[in-house]
């Protein structure tokens, strides 16, 4: 959690993406070699910075004897030192004010895609890892560690400045800022790997920047629109598993345990949103998607007709086979499973889905509603095997082995539901 902070101070100094990541990496290093030795630090977070801190004044020593600066180093050394480590503390004086979203806007430069970009950002704001991040687009892992290989190199140019936009360019990176940060909540709301279902550090690391973000720039109605998302979402945290960690799935939860402080900040970022005429954008469109679900009391007071012709809307405007994936889910609930598998079954030989464990499941789901039990466990089966996640992947088995108990029942065969 601390790397993020450390690589963005480094960064800030040094201008070197890679340099900043290897001396936080050095830092972190230094800390597992030391504290089991001599116990953790008070402050475990000032230690890791002022040892990151130290190696970086020792490389910038390094360069400087290494360029033969001598009258620097004759005259000005202490003060040229000095100087460096009071750009990494001093109070920040430009308009953003944030080291993380400093950082944020820094590897979102104009100089990387819009793929390099997200993908670099993520790696050094989030620390997720390269199969993290390919899982998250959808992409092979070699693919997205080119991504952020080419990035780096890309920004070690001399050439390339590091500052923080302003005017028109803080505009034209808004758009790779907003969806690094919903990346970023994404993974941590969904848990791509491991034993945890979710990750909260990340909800609220996300949560965090997205409201400094939208004190920042508050007449940005994008920025609402993702922050109402995220606090509507995060809303349903405490609910979403059980005291052991299991997983509870949306219609399954104690909407008591919902997060009602959550949802008022999200209604009301949405409404702010919607006022400042930003009703139809991406993330206001799945925050009202979210406040369905945030205004029913009961899973059967959910309009799902006004989330099917939301989805409808987003889908219209960016289309992807995930967002038609959750809209047959939506047509599932307002109109009946028969209508849903339909549309699923037209996005099973669609690539960018081909390794998208939610197709399976979401198909399973639907075949165990009409009463397909047999087909709905093989293919509860195949989307345990394709998550990483091991936490769903018990969830998953758990639901093919209820469809197996059904089949042999009398009166659950195919069509009897």
């Amino acid at each position: 959690m601390e790397a993020p902070r450390i690589i963005a101070a480094l960064v800030r100094v040094l201008r070197d993406v890679g340099t900043a990541e290897e001396l936080a990496q050095d830092a972190l290093v230094a800390a597992l070699e030391q504290w089991p030795r001599d116990g953790v630090p008070d402050k475990p977070g000032a230690w890791l910075m002022t040892t990151a801190r130290n190696r970086a004044i020792d490389r910038i020593r390094h360069r400087v004897l290494v360029e033969k600066k001598h009258e620097a180093i004759s005259h000005d050394l202490d003060d040229v030192y000095d100087e460096q480590e009071a750009r990494m503390f001093a109070a920040l004086d430009d308009d953003i004010g944030d080291d993380l979203l400093r950082l944020v806007f820094t590897a979102c430069h104009p100089v990387l895609s819009p793929e390099a970009q997200v993908a670099l950002t993520l790696r050094l704001l989030g620390g997720l890892s390269t199969d993290e991040i390919a899982r998250a687009f959808l992409l092979p892992e070699a693919t997205i560690a080119q991504r952020i290989v080419r990035a780096k190199r890309a920004l070690a140019d001399p050439a390339v400045v590091y500052e923080v936009p302003r005017g028109e360019d803080l505009q034209a990176r808004l758009a790779a800022v907003l969806r690094v940060v919903y990346l970023v909540f994404n993974e941590g709301y969904a848990a791509t790997a491991g034993g945890d279902w979710m990750r909260p550090a990340l909800c609220d690391e996300a949560l965090r920047l997205g409201r400094v973000l939208a004190g920042l720039m508050p007449l940005e109605s994008e920025v609402h629109g993702l922050v109402a998302l995220m606090e509507l979402q995060a809303s349903r945290a405490s609910a979403r598993t059980a005291a052991d960690g299991t997983p509870i799935l949306l219609l399954e939860q104690d909407r008591s345990r919902w997060d009602r402080l959550l949802i008022q900040r999200g209604l009301a970022a949405l409404a702010t949103a919607e006022r400042l005429g930003g009703a139809a954008g991406p993330y206001a469109l799945q925050a009202a998607l979210a406040a369905c679900h945030a205004r029913a009391a009961r899973p059967e007071d959910t309009d799902w007709n006004r989330i099917h012709a939301l989805y409808q809307v987003l889908l219209r405007q960016t289309p992807s086979p995930v967002i038609e994936l959750n809209r047959a889910v939506a047509l599932s609930m307002a109109q009946g499973p028969a209508a849903a598998l339909e549309v699923v079954d037209r996005l099973k030989d669609d690539p960018a889905l081909s390794g998208y464990h939610l197709l399976p499941s979401v198909r399973g789901d639907l075949l165990s509603k009409l009463g397909r039990h047999d087909e709905a466990a093989a293919e509860f089966h195949r989307a345990a095997a394709m998550t990483r996640n091991d936490r769903e992947r018990d969830l998953l088995n758990e639901r093919a082995t209820a469809a197996e108990k059904l089949i042999a029942r009398p009166g659950t065969g195919q069509g009897s539901e």
